[in-house]
């Protein structure tokens, strides 16, 4: 078992290593032809289309592993029913971002048009739930391959976009179309390769969005600690200040695949060996943290100790702005990812009634620090916010909480290196067997 999680976390890693290859090159000549400010309306219109994502998701995407690994001789079933109900509200959610955008900037026609043509993107994301069936049975080759080819069709356009120098409205298009290539393609491999035709149930979608409720709202408030900062930015201080943050944050995001891929990957083996044996579920769990620990420790010291060169390279010199924020939002990647580890373990646990809690807490806090420090600071405010915000939330509050003190225990665990050394040394021995 052990061995399929580190080949599907391969996989992931593999195909993924491509793709930033490819949006490394095509994505630095976007932002270096949009310029500050039409990058910053376009992440500004990103962060609000981000916001209803968990209300166009209503937590499914949280449990539908655990359905998968429950009733796999449902999985046809459950996917379309899944499925079905995203579709819906995803145009619910459409509509709520075009009216949110038209209100707040009622006389930028752009940025109105931006949001428009970007709110598609949604439509398509509700489909690209597919890709947790494809997780619940360690086939992560396949969304990764359909994503690959996704950003090689988007690369090709946004490179005919940047040799006719194309508006702003088309690259906004182009979020729409990486999305439709990816679900359109896992719909089509999961009919070669299911072995259940989708259907709906009405019944079991009710019983599903019972067990799902609970993350809508905890879901909601991560996105408001999330985004809320460049929307606060765009609306406080200006595009301009907005697409330097922006900058920083997707500098930030290009190793984000890695601990995804290593997070979607133990995600469905933590939950099955939950039912099995309570001591590996929670060495796994461990391990996870460990993982999660040393690798976003590298990335944030080596881009703190670069990040002048990174930003210089990357971005050019008119986004030099860019690195000092850097320096600071970096080391929130550590406790973001450990909020993903800490809601595997509440899902195992089934004590998702104490997500509304926690998000709920961090939400208010991080719309307060931004309140307090963006109109003295700007995005390095921003930046200093969303790390405050980062480690109360998925640190500090699980030391307050009592139920949920024991996943604090792991974390805490997962900090001493003997950890890090068993890991490695599995990894050698199991490499040693596949060679021999």
């Amino acid at each position: 078992m052990k061995r399929n999680v580190f080949q599907n976390a391969a996989w992931i890693i593999a195909c993924k290593i491509v793709q930033s290859l490819i949006n490394f090159v095509i994505g630095l000549l976007t932002v270096r032809y949009l310029g500050p400010s039409n990058y910053g309306s376009l992440s500004y219109v990103m962060s609000v289309v981000a916001f209803t994502m968990p209300i166009m998701q209503l937590g499914l995407n949280q449990t539908l592993v655990k359905e998968f690994v429950k009733a796999p001789e449902r999985d046809g079933t459950i996917l379309g029913t899944a499925l079905f109900i995203n579709i819906l509200s995803s145009l619910f959610c459409m509509v709520g971002s075009v009216a949110f955008v038209s209100i707040a900037n009622w006389n930028e026609t752009e940025t109105i048009v931006v949001c428009i043509l970007y709110s598609f993107s949604l439509l398509f994301q509700a489909t690209e739930m597919t890709q947790f069936w494809f997780q619940s049975k360690l086939l992560s080759k396949f969304p990764s391959i359909a994503s690959l080819c996704a950003y090689i069709i988007v690369a090709v356009y946004k490179t005919y976009l940047l040799a006719t120098h194309k508006s702003v409205y088309l690259f906004a298009l182009s979020h729409v179309l990486e999305y439709f290539v990816i679900s359109l393609t896992l719909i089509l491999i999961y009919r070669k390769v299911g072995a259940h035709r989708l259907s709906v149930n009405r019944q079991l979608g009710r019983e599903m969005l019972s067990r799902s409720k609970y993350y809508i709202i905890p879901s909601l408030m991560v996105m408001v600690f999330q985004h809320t900062d460049r929307i606060m930015l765009r609306l406080m201080i200006g595009s301009e200040e907005t697409g330097f943050y922006s900058a920083a944050i997707t500098c930030i995001g290009m190793t984000a695949f890695v601990f995804s891929a290593v997070i979607d990957s133990a995600r469905p083996v933590i939950l099955e060996q939950k039912d099995q044996a309570e001591d590996l579920y929670e060495k796994r769990v461990t391990q996870l943290y460990s993982i999660i620990t040393w690798l976003s420790l590298a990335q944030s010291v080596g881009m703190t100790l670069l990040a002048a060169p990174i930003v210089h390279i990357l971005y050019g010199d008119d986004y030099a702005r860019t690195a000092e924020i850097l320096r600071v939002a970096v080391w929130y990647v550590t406790f973001s990812h450990y909020g993903s580890v800490r809601n595997i373990w509440i899902l195992a646990e089934g004590k998702q009634k104490y997500l509304l809690r926690i998000n709920v807490t961090g939400a208010l806090a991080n719309v307060v620090l931004n309140l307090c420090l963006i109109p003295f600071l700007g995005a390095i405010g921003a930046a200093v916010a969303s790390l405050i915000t980062q480690f109360f939330t998925n640190v500090i509050i699980g030391f307050l909480f009592k139920p949920i003190r024991r996943n604090n225990a792991l974390m805490v665990r997962s900090l001493h290196p003997r950890v890090l050394l068993e890991i490695l040394a599995g990894l050698r021995r199991s490499g040693f067997r596949r060679g021999k």
